[in-house]
Protein backbone atom coordinates (compact mmCIF):
# COMPACT_ATOMS: atom_id res chain seq x y z
CA UNK A 1 0.00 0.00 0.00
CA UNK A 2 1.16 3.70 -1.07
CA UNK A 3 1.11 6.47 1.51
CA UNK A 4 1.58 9.96 1.24
CA UNK A 5 3.24 9.80 4.54
CA UNK A 6 6.42 8.18 2.43
CA UNK A 7 6.62 11.02 -0.34
CA UNK A 8 9.05 13.13 0.78
CA UNK A 9 11.20 10.27 0.47
CA UNK A 10 10.21 9.96 -3.39
CA UNK A 11 10.95 13.81 -3.84
CA UNK A 12 14.36 13.53 -1.63
CA UNK A 13 15.77 10.59 -4.22
CA UNK A 14 13.99 12.78 -7.85
CA UNK A 15 15.47 15.86 -6.70
CA UNK A 16 19.26 14.18 -5.73
CA UNK A 17 19.05 12.65 -9.39
CA UNK A 18 17.80 15.29 -11.35
CA UNK A 19 20.57 17.14 -10.14
CA UNK A 20 23.09 14.22 -12.12
CA UNK A 21 21.14 13.10 -15.07
CA UNK A 22 21.64 16.41 -17.42
CA UNK A 23 19.58 16.04 -20.73
CA UNK A 24 19.54 12.02 -20.95
CA UNK A 25 16.92 9.80 -20.36
CA UNK A 26 17.04 7.82 -16.94
CA UNK A 27 15.31 6.49 -14.38
CA UNK A 28 15.00 8.84 -11.57
CA UNK A 29 13.00 6.74 -8.61
CA UNK A 30 12.35 2.81 -9.15
CA UNK A 31 10.01 1.88 -6.36
CA UNK A 32 9.30 -1.48 -8.21
CA UNK A 33 12.33 -2.67 -6.87
CA UNK A 34 10.71 -2.65 -2.97
CA UNK A 35 13.71 -0.67 -1.51
CA UNK A 36 11.11 2.53 -0.51
CA UNK A 37 8.78 0.98 2.06
CA UNK A 38 5.16 3.03 0.81
CA UNK A 39 6.45 3.78 -3.08
CA UNK A 40 6.50 0.31 -3.99
CA UNK A 41 3.79 1.21 -7.22
CA UNK A 42 5.88 3.85 -7.91
CA UNK A 43 8.15 5.43 -10.34
CA UNK A 44 9.65 8.41 -11.86
CA UNK A 45 11.48 8.97 -15.53
CA UNK A 46 13.60 11.87 -16.92
CA UNK A 47 13.22 12.24 -20.19
CA UNK A 48 15.49 15.39 -20.88
CA UNK A 49 13.87 17.69 -23.30
CA UNK A 50 12.52 19.29 -19.81
CA UNK A 51 9.77 16.36 -19.44
CA UNK A 52 9.72 14.21 -16.10
CA UNK A 53 7.11 11.33 -16.56
CA UNK A 54 5.89 9.35 -13.24
CA UNK A 55 3.99 6.55 -13.11
CA UNK A 56 1.43 4.62 -10.64
CA UNK A 57 0.91 0.82 -11.14
CA UNK A 58 -1.53 0.20 -8.56
CA UNK A 59 -4.48 2.67 -7.83
CA UNK A 60 -3.83 4.82 -4.18
CA UNK A 61 -6.18 6.88 -2.17
CA UNK A 62 -7.11 10.12 -2.84
CA UNK A 63 -4.81 11.78 -0.01
CA UNK A 64 -1.79 10.60 -1.72
CA UNK A 65 -2.95 11.90 -4.99
CA UNK A 66 -3.27 15.32 -3.08
CA UNK A 67 0.08 14.72 -1.23
CA UNK A 68 1.68 14.21 -4.57
CA UNK A 69 0.27 17.19 -6.58
CA UNK A 70 1.53 19.10 -3.45
CA UNK A 71 5.14 17.81 -3.79
CA UNK A 72 4.96 18.21 -7.68
CA UNK A 73 4.08 21.69 -7.37
CA UNK A 74 6.85 22.37 -4.88
CA UNK A 75 9.16 20.70 -7.37
CA UNK A 76 8.76 22.51 -9.81
CA UNK A 77 9.16 25.96 -8.13
CA UNK A 78 12.39 24.69 -6.70
CA UNK A 79 16.08 25.39 -7.82
CA UNK A 80 16.90 22.26 -9.07
CA UNK A 81 13.93 22.10 -11.42
CA UNK A 82 15.22 25.50 -12.92
CA UNK A 83 18.48 23.74 -13.31
CA UNK A 84 17.45 20.82 -15.20
CA UNK A 85 15.35 23.12 -17.40
CA UNK A 86 12.17 20.90 -16.54
CA UNK A 87 9.09 22.42 -18.07
CA UNK A 88 6.65 19.01 -18.43
CA UNK A 89 5.23 16.86 -15.67
CA UNK A 90 3.14 14.04 -17.36
CA UNK A 91 1.30 11.31 -14.77
CA UNK A 92 0.64 7.70 -16.26
CA UNK A 93 -1.73 5.69 -14.80
CA UNK A 94 -0.56 1.95 -15.69
CA UNK A 95 -3.15 0.30 -13.70
CA UNK A 96 -5.96 2.08 -15.67
CA UNK A 97 -7.52 1.02 -19.24
CA UNK A 98 -4.96 2.18 -21.77
CA UNK A 99 -2.32 3.17 -19.34
CA UNK A 100 -4.35 6.53 -19.34
CA UNK A 101 -1.83 9.19 -18.94
CA UNK A 102 -2.50 13.07 -17.37
CA UNK A 103 -0.62 15.99 -17.57
CA UNK A 104 0.24 17.77 -14.49
CA UNK A 105 2.54 20.60 -15.64
CA UNK A 106 3.42 22.11 -18.89
CA UNK A 107 2.17 20.36 -22.09
CA UNK A 108 3.15 16.69 -23.22
CA UNK A 109 4.62 16.07 -26.70
CA UNK A 110 2.85 12.56 -28.85
CA UNK A 111 6.71 12.46 -29.38
CA UNK A 112 10.04 13.05 -27.70
CA UNK A 113 13.47 12.61 -28.99
CA UNK A 114 15.77 11.03 -25.97
CA UNK A 115 19.54 10.51 -25.40
CA UNK A 116 20.82 7.67 -23.54
CA UNK A 117 25.06 6.67 -23.46
CA UNK A 118 24.98 9.53 -26.82
CA UNK A 119 22.36 7.60 -28.87
CA UNK A 120 19.11 9.27 -29.86
CA UNK A 121 15.78 7.06 -29.60
CA UNK A 122 12.34 8.24 -30.55
CA UNK A 123 9.74 7.56 -27.64
CA UNK A 124 6.07 8.04 -27.87
CA UNK A 125 3.69 9.42 -25.02
CA UNK A 126 0.63 8.97 -23.60
CA UNK A 127 -0.68 6.21 -26.36
CA UNK A 128 0.72 3.16 -24.86
CA UNK A 129 1.66 1.33 -21.65
CA UNK A 130 5.13 1.06 -22.98
CA UNK A 131 7.22 4.26 -24.88
CA UNK A 132 9.46 2.56 -26.53
CA UNK A 133 12.59 1.92 -25.08
CA UNK A 134 13.03 -0.52 -21.51
CA UNK A 135 15.27 2.30 -19.27
CA UNK A 136 16.22 -0.93 -17.38
CA UNK A 137 18.25 -2.86 -20.25
CA UNK A 138 20.73 0.43 -20.51
CA UNK A 139 24.00 -1.35 -19.44
CA UNK A 140 22.95 -3.88 -21.96
CA UNK A 141 22.81 -1.92 -24.92
CA UNK A 142 25.95 -0.28 -23.94
CA UNK A 143 27.60 -3.67 -23.10
CA UNK A 144 26.70 -4.76 -26.68
CA UNK A 145 27.94 -1.57 -28.44
CA UNK A 146 31.13 -2.25 -26.53
CA UNK A 147 31.62 -5.35 -27.95
CA UNK A 148 29.70 -5.48 -31.56
CA UNK A 149 32.74 -4.29 -33.45
CA UNK A 150 33.15 -6.28 -36.94
CA UNK A 151 30.33 -8.30 -35.60
CA UNK A 152 27.31 -9.99 -37.33
CA UNK A 153 24.41 -9.67 -34.78
CA UNK A 154 20.97 -11.68 -34.82
CA UNK A 155 18.71 -9.08 -31.95
CA UNK A 156 15.36 -11.21 -31.31
CA UNK A 157 12.39 -9.81 -29.92
CA UNK A 158 13.49 -6.20 -31.05
CA UNK A 159 10.74 -4.23 -30.36
CA UNK A 160 12.03 -0.80 -31.22
CA UNK A 161 15.74 -2.02 -31.85
CA UNK A 162 17.55 -0.55 -29.47
CA UNK A 163 20.73 -3.16 -29.21
CA UNK A 164 20.79 -2.74 -32.98
CA UNK A 165 21.30 1.01 -32.28
CA UNK A 166 23.58 0.23 -30.10
CA UNK A 167 25.26 -2.63 -32.30
CA UNK A 168 25.72 -0.72 -35.79
CA UNK A 169 27.18 2.46 -33.89
CA UNK A 170 29.78 -0.03 -31.88
CA UNK A 171 31.07 -0.91 -35.42
CA UNK A 172 29.22 -4.16 -36.03
CA UNK A 173 29.14 -5.52 -39.43
CA UNK A 174 25.74 -6.69 -39.52
CA UNK A 175 22.58 -6.34 -37.76
CA UNK A 176 18.99 -8.61 -38.59
CA UNK A 177 16.59 -7.40 -36.40
CA UNK A 178 13.56 -9.86 -35.68
CA UNK A 179 9.95 -9.01 -34.12
CA UNK A 180 6.30 -10.05 -35.18
CA UNK A 181 5.24 -6.25 -34.23
CA UNK A 182 5.88 -4.06 -37.87
CA UNK A 183 5.13 -0.70 -36.29
CA UNK A 184 8.39 -1.64 -33.61
CA UNK A 185 10.72 -2.41 -36.25
CA UNK A 186 9.32 0.84 -38.53
CA UNK A 187 10.02 2.66 -34.87
CA UNK A 188 13.78 0.86 -34.86
CA UNK A 189 14.46 2.54 -38.35
CA UNK A 190 13.54 5.95 -37.44
CA UNK A 191 15.93 5.40 -34.54
CA UNK A 192 18.39 4.15 -36.94
CA UNK A 193 17.64 7.28 -38.89
CA UNK A 194 18.35 9.52 -36.17
CA UNK A 195 21.74 8.67 -35.29
CA UNK A 196 22.89 8.60 -39.28
CA UNK A 197 23.35 4.86 -39.59
CA UNK A 198 23.96 3.20 -42.79
CA UNK A 199 20.72 0.95 -43.22
CA UNK A 200 22.43 -1.41 -45.31
CA UNK A 201 23.69 -3.13 -42.65
CA UNK A 202 20.58 -3.77 -40.93
CA UNK A 203 17.50 -6.05 -41.76
CA UNK A 204 14.07 -6.26 -40.15
CA UNK A 205 12.08 -8.92 -40.28
CA UNK A 206 8.27 -9.02 -39.31
CA UNK A 207 7.72 -12.32 -38.56
CA UNK A 208 6.82 -14.54 -35.67
CA UNK A 209 10.08 -16.57 -34.65
CA UNK A 210 9.29 -19.71 -34.31
CA UNK A 211 7.36 -19.90 -37.61
CA UNK A 212 10.67 -17.77 -39.19
CA UNK A 213 13.89 -20.03 -38.65
CA UNK A 214 14.35 -20.62 -42.21
CA UNK A 215 14.63 -16.88 -42.37
CA UNK A 216 16.74 -16.06 -40.01
CA UNK A 217 19.39 -18.60 -40.60
CA UNK A 218 19.59 -17.60 -44.10
CA UNK A 219 21.78 -14.40 -42.57
CA UNK A 220 23.80 -16.45 -40.65
CA UNK A 221 26.15 -17.85 -38.37
CA UNK A 222 26.39 -15.06 -36.38
CA UNK A 223 28.70 -13.56 -33.80
CA UNK A 224 26.50 -12.76 -31.36
CA UNK A 225 22.69 -13.39 -30.73
CA UNK A 226 20.53 -11.19 -28.39
CA UNK A 227 17.20 -12.75 -26.93
CA UNK A 228 15.18 -10.42 -25.50
CA UNK A 229 12.07 -11.63 -25.07
CA UNK A 230 8.32 -10.39 -23.56
CA UNK A 231 7.50 -12.59 -20.05
CA UNK A 232 4.06 -13.67 -22.32
CA UNK A 233 2.99 -12.49 -25.35
CA UNK A 234 -0.79 -14.33 -26.00
CA UNK A 235 -0.90 -16.80 -28.62
CA UNK A 236 2.78 -16.24 -29.32
CA UNK A 237 5.35 -16.72 -26.36
CA UNK A 238 5.24 -18.48 -22.96
CA UNK A 239 8.88 -17.47 -21.27
CA UNK A 240 9.08 -20.60 -19.03
CA UNK A 241 7.79 -23.02 -22.00
CA UNK A 242 9.04 -21.04 -25.02
CA UNK A 243 12.84 -20.02 -23.93
CA UNK A 244 13.75 -23.48 -24.59
CA UNK A 245 12.75 -23.55 -27.79
CA UNK A 246 15.07 -20.84 -28.79
CA UNK A 247 18.15 -21.97 -26.83
CA UNK A 248 18.17 -25.58 -28.89
CA UNK A 249 18.49 -23.85 -32.05
CA UNK A 250 21.82 -21.96 -30.97
CA UNK A 251 24.24 -24.26 -31.97
CA UNK A 252 22.93 -23.66 -35.72
CA UNK A 253 22.73 -19.87 -35.46
CA UNK A 254 26.11 -19.05 -33.41
CA UNK A 255 29.78 -19.51 -34.72
CA UNK A 256 32.19 -21.17 -32.81
CA UNK A 257 33.32 -18.86 -30.02
CA UNK A 258 30.41 -16.78 -30.27
CA UNK A 259 28.30 -15.01 -27.67
CA UNK A 260 24.68 -15.27 -26.47
CA UNK A 261 23.14 -12.23 -24.69
CA UNK A 262 20.07 -14.51 -23.06
CA UNK A 263 17.74 -11.92 -21.25
CA UNK A 264 14.39 -12.50 -18.77
CA UNK A 265 12.74 -9.64 -17.03
CA UNK A 266 10.23 -11.86 -15.13
CA UNK A 267 10.78 -11.48 -10.94
CA UNK A 268 9.57 -15.02 -10.44
CA UNK A 269 11.72 -16.23 -13.11
CA UNK A 270 15.46 -16.63 -11.01
CA UNK A 271 18.70 -16.32 -12.74
CA UNK A 272 19.13 -20.29 -12.30
CA UNK A 273 16.34 -20.87 -14.93
CA UNK A 274 18.78 -19.36 -17.88
CA UNK A 275 22.17 -20.90 -16.58
CA UNK A 276 19.58 -24.41 -16.36
CA UNK A 277 18.20 -24.36 -19.75
CA UNK A 278 21.48 -23.64 -21.13
CA UNK A 279 22.50 -26.80 -19.78
CA UNK A 280 20.02 -28.54 -20.99
CA UNK A 281 18.83 -27.17 -24.41
CA UNK A 282 22.66 -26.05 -25.73
CA UNK A 283 25.15 -27.60 -23.61
CA UNK A 284 27.79 -26.26 -26.03
CA UNK A 285 27.20 -22.92 -24.29
CA UNK A 286 29.05 -21.76 -21.02
CA UNK A 287 27.54 -19.69 -18.48
CA UNK A 288 30.64 -16.32 -18.77
CA UNK A 289 28.72 -13.66 -16.28
CA UNK A 290 25.73 -11.74 -15.58
CA UNK A 291 25.70 -8.00 -16.49
CA UNK A 292 24.72 -5.47 -13.81
CA UNK A 293 21.73 -3.54 -13.56
CA UNK A 294 21.78 -0.07 -13.82
CA UNK A 295 22.40 0.78 -10.30
CA UNK A 296 19.01 3.44 -10.69
CA UNK A 297 17.32 0.20 -10.53
CA UNK A 298 17.85 -0.51 -7.04
CA UNK A 299 15.87 -3.86 -5.68
CA UNK A 300 15.48 -5.61 -2.65
CA UNK A 301 16.20 -9.14 -4.41
CA UNK A 302 18.54 -8.85 -7.29
CA UNK A 303 17.20 -12.28 -8.92
CA UNK A 304 13.81 -10.83 -8.76
CA UNK A 305 15.48 -7.90 -11.54
CA UNK A 306 16.32 -7.58 -14.62
CA UNK A 307 18.78 -11.13 -15.75
CA UNK A 308 20.83 -10.44 -18.72
CA UNK A 309 23.26 -13.42 -18.60
CA UNK A 310 26.46 -13.61 -21.17
CA UNK A 311 26.61 -17.29 -22.30
CA UNK A 312 29.83 -18.12 -24.91
CA UNK A 313 29.75 -21.27 -27.43
CA UNK A 314 32.49 -23.42 -27.04
CA UNK A 315 31.93 -25.88 -29.69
Amino acid sequence: MMTAAALPTFFEVLCARLAECNQEVRRVFHGRGRCYEGLDQLTADWLGNGVLQIAIFKESDSEFYAALQEGISALVASDVWTKCQGTTVILQHRDREGSETETLVGEMPSQIDVVENGLNYKLDLGKRQNNGLFLDMRLGRQWVQENAAGKRILNLFAYTCGFSVAAIEGGAEKVVNLDMAKSSLSRGRENHHLNQHDLSKVSFLGHELFKSWGKVKKFGPYDLVIIDPPSFQKGSFVLTKDYAKILRRLPELVSESGDVLACVNAPDVKPDFLTEQMKEQAPAFSYISRLENPPEFEDIDTDSALKVMHFKHKA
